[in-house]
């Protein structure tokens, strides 16, 4: 065989992930929130962008004709720029991680067509006019600021700091009753040592003897017994029973705010004594420690009841981050009898070129201006295509989950359907990772509540009687209505609830039925059971 070399042509197809295809991918995982964010963030540094508001009375979302008369728009405004989607290379069709065609028929919203306004040009007349209203503008509003009662007074600096006491914490709501408590400087430095040492259920967990390594420094003279006395103190501060060194004294501290009725002094005899009998619910033997007769075991449960609605975790009262809320991405309704998604259309704000940053392209001579416009309406292309293509992509995907869980909008989650990321990967022609990005952290606003659409995606049980399937959520739907229409004195363990569900053609082990138990944060059979 002759060695040498050989210079031969071969033809190879591959993927080239190119820095629109990235931006797109990354636009399709993002949040509402996080995608209003990236928005206003290429708002701001690109000129060519701004906001659309010609129809403010209807969606801010455009549908997909207006998606893609908006693109064909953009690759036609400037035979110099080359949208991303016309790469013979690449595309977000044709990737793997947003494999898809767009010839359906698949309509996020229904409204007029979006047309771009017209932008009045004003003269330097006009100019100077608006800018003299903006500063009357802004001193009108300066004026009522002050004028509005935004001046500090003492009622309602105390209200601001009632009402925001709880919205930074645990240990900030101590230290707001703590400044208002008086005490001296070697008492105040102990309380604050004390509200250091207190985790997020409320309990202390540093000893008195490590408060007091921390205060001598400044006090050599403090003792044991004033550490004593001021952990007494914020332990009375709200919530009631904070910085207990363990249960029983948080449960004792809080039942000394009830008085001396026969009912409390009973329950702070079990607190006291008997605390683990009534952990394990063990109501027989309680009654015979008591001396309480079978004739009298109401005295038992009225004690009972008043321990069970003291707070085991006292730091849980206050919140300890600021809620959070979701804004739906896409919301249900029926139409026709058949449950429909729709975007929301007021969860992501509707772009567009500016048309008078367009018009400068044909009359820049500057080489270095000419070539900063071409990158920044370029850059104005792609973003506007990958918004796009992310709402079309989000409903094709939200369209399809809902065709699939109709019986669930219906009739509840007992109806939910095993649906898989592969299910809508095959009907909507997307690959799995792209079905992935696009419901995580994506909402859904029905009837019966909001929920994240990978809510709807859930494993499958076999049926006995019956060859269809069963969803775990309904698995789950079922479980809970089971334990909610218990004999509470008698309540099912996990067998028994396995029997019920093979009564009814439903093959789960009892281990199946524990983690499905335990997933919606319901306590084993012994500690359901009540007197």
């Amino acid at each position: 065989m002759k060695a040498g070399l050989n210079l031969n042509q071969v033809n190879v197809q591959t993927l080239t992930m190119t820095p629109q295809l990235q931006q797109a991918i990354r636009l399709l995982q993002l949040s509402t929130i996080e995608l209003q964010h990236e928005i206003q963030e290429n708002l701001d540094k690109n000129p060519f962008l701004e906001m659309d508001e010609s129809d403010n009375d209807n969606s801010n979302i455009a549908s997909l004709d207006e998606i893609r008369e908006q693109e064909y728009r953009l690759e036609n405004s400037n035979d110099d720029i080359t949208p991303f989607n016309n790469d013979p290379t690449v595309s977000l069709d044709n990737a793997p991680y947003a494999e898809g065609s767009r010839d359906n028929e698949y309509s996020p919203l229904k409204g007029d067509d979006s047309s771009d306004s017209s932008i009045a040009r004003d003269d330097s007349d006009s100019v100077s006019d608006n800018s003299q209203s903006d500063v009357d503008f802004w001193q009108e509003s300066y004026n009522a600021g002050v004028s509005s009662g935004r001046t500090r007074n003492t009622d309602s600096d105390d209200l601001e700091d009632f009402q925001g006491a709880t919205a930074y914490g645990l240990a900030e709501h101590l230290n707001w009753q703590l400044n208002l408590t008086p005490m001296n400087d070697m008492d105040h430095l102990i309380a604050e040592a004390i509200i250091d040492g207190i985790n997020e259920s409320g309990y202390l967990t540093e000893s008195l003897d490590d408060i007091l390594l921390a205060v001598k420094p400044e006090f050599p003279e403090v003792t044991i017994d004033d550490a004593e006395r001021v952990l007494c103190i914020v332990q009375h501060f709200d919530p009631v029973g904070i910085a207990s060194r363990n249960l029983q004294e948080s449960l004792l501290i809080q039942l000394n705010q009830f008085g001396d009725d026969d009912n409390v002094v009973l329950a702070r005899k079990i607190v006291s004594d008997y605390l683990e009998l009534l952990g394990r619910k063990d109501f027989r033997t309680l009654a015979k420690n008591l001396e309480i007769k079978e004739k009298n075991s109401y005295l038992l449960k009225e004690a009972i009841d008043i321990i069970t609605k003291l707070e085991p975790r006292p730091g849980n009262c206050i919140p300890q981050e600021k809620s959070e809320y979701v804004i739906p991405d896409v919301s249900v309704h029926k139409k026709d009898g058949v449950w429909i998604a729709e975007l929301n259309p007021n969860s992501i704000p509707k772009i567009r070129l500016n048309e008078t940053y367009c018009q400068l392209c044909s009359n820049v001579k500057n080489p270095k201006e000419s070539q900063y416009i071409r990158n920044h309406m370029q850059e104005a292309h792609s973003f506007i295509q990958s918004v796009n293509k992310r709402n079309e992509t989000l409903y094709r995907v939200a369209s399809c989950i809902v065709l699939h869980q109709q019986d669930f909008f219906e009739r509840g989650e007992q109806f939910m359907k095993p649906l898989v990321l592969n299910d809508i990967a095959v009907e909507t022609n997307l690959h799995e990772s792209t079905i992935s990005r696009v419901t995580t952290e994506k909402y859904i606003h029905t009837p019966r509540g909001t929920f994240e659409l990978k809510y709807f995606f859930s494993s499958h049980v076999n049926s006995t009687d019956r060859c269809d399937e069963i969803s775990s959520t309904a698995i789950r739907a079922k479980i809970k209505k089971l334990i909610s229409e218990e004999n509470q004195k008698k309540p099912l363990s996990d067998s028994q609830l396995s029997k019920i569900l093979e009564e009814e053609g439903i093959q789960v082990a009892r281990r199946t039925v524990a983690k499905y138990r335990e997933s919606l944060n319901i306590p084993p059979s012994s500690q359901r059971k009540t007197m």
